[in-house]
């Protein structure tokens, strides 16, 4: 049995002993190890032993159940709604891809979209960024978005400065200060761009830092965030759950498509949309 197999097993085990449903144990256990594997670590090495890294999830899914942690949580400062969801469905032909999504987010907070391949998380936030069309409920959004796929987002044959003057054209920025803007968030992801080298010369992580960037180039009030640490070392995927709560504290909202986070209990919303098609 392979080191994060047996810790995967360790960690459904600690959580059944706390009180969560043997299915859902395991999982958030198939979960962790996934998003371990994602930035490229050992499980242990990410979250810890799996007994330690247990009782962080079951309180995490508990929420806060202590009036100390219920005031601290009511007392920090929250903007208006940026994004708001009310019964948002997707169906296609007869498959349910998505049924009733709710969700409220305010400027200064940050949501984790969770739930198994195949549960929708993409196709929510699809539908999020306007980009797909919900079947069935409402949307509301304000303020800029910006938008960081899974995949794809940029252009082979151009470089990283290339990608910033475009972009910043869209936004109404000039070049000469879209360049500047990039370099300089390329940097709280600890990236200097190589201007000689076009994207499709860039590693898978480095063009997820190139996306990033991107989607903050022109300052917007929300961030749609897919899975975008794919390919990170885990320095870099530290670095980025630091910059994502440092949006929070600026006051930016943040949606984030993630597998299970070990943060989980530093965001201000989960939206688990389950085990997804059996098929």
């Amino acid at each position: 049995m392979s080191a994060a197999v047996h810790w995967e097993s360790d960690l459904a085990r600690a959580l059944v002993a706390l009180g969560v449903e043997p299915a859902q144990a395991a999982r958030l256990a198939q979960d962790s190890v996934a998003e371990a594997r994602d930035a490229a670590a050992a499980p242990p090495d990410l979250y810890g032993p799996a007994t330690v890294y247990a009782r962080t999830l079951a309180g995490a899914l508990r929420g806060p159940d202590d009036a100390a942690a219920a005031s601290e949580a009511a007392a920090a400062p929250r903007g208006p709604v940026v994004l708001r969801l009310r019964g948002v469905g997707k169906r296609y032909r007869r498959r349910v891809i998505l049924d009733g999504v709710d969700l409220e987010l305010r400027a200064g907070e940050v949501a984790a979209v969770v739930g198994a391949n195949g549960s929708g998380k993409s196709t929510l936030l699809r539908i999020c960024a306007g980009l797909a069309r919900a079947s069935s409920g409402r949307v509301e959004r304000v303020g800029a978005v910006g938008y960081v796929p899974q995949e794809g987002g940029v252009v082979g044959q151009l470089t990283p400065a290339e990608h910033f003057e475009l972009l910043g054209a869209a936004a109404g920025i000039g070049a000469g200060r879209a360049r500047s803007t990039g370099e300089h968030l390329a940097t709280r992801l600890s990236w200097r761009p190589d201007h000689r080298l076009v994207a499709e010369r860039l590693s898978g992580g480095t063009r997820q830092k190139l996306n990033l960037v991107l989607g903050e180039l022109h300052a917007p009030d929300l961030l749609l965030l897919d899975e975008p640490y794919q390919g990170f070392d885990q320095g870099s995927y530290v670095d980025f759950w630091e910059q994502v709560y440092a949006w929070r504290d600026a006051g930016k909202a943040v949606l984030v498509v993630t597998h299970l986070l070990h943060e989980l209990d530093r965001v201000d919303h989960v939206v688990d949309l389950g085990a997804g098609d059996p098929r």
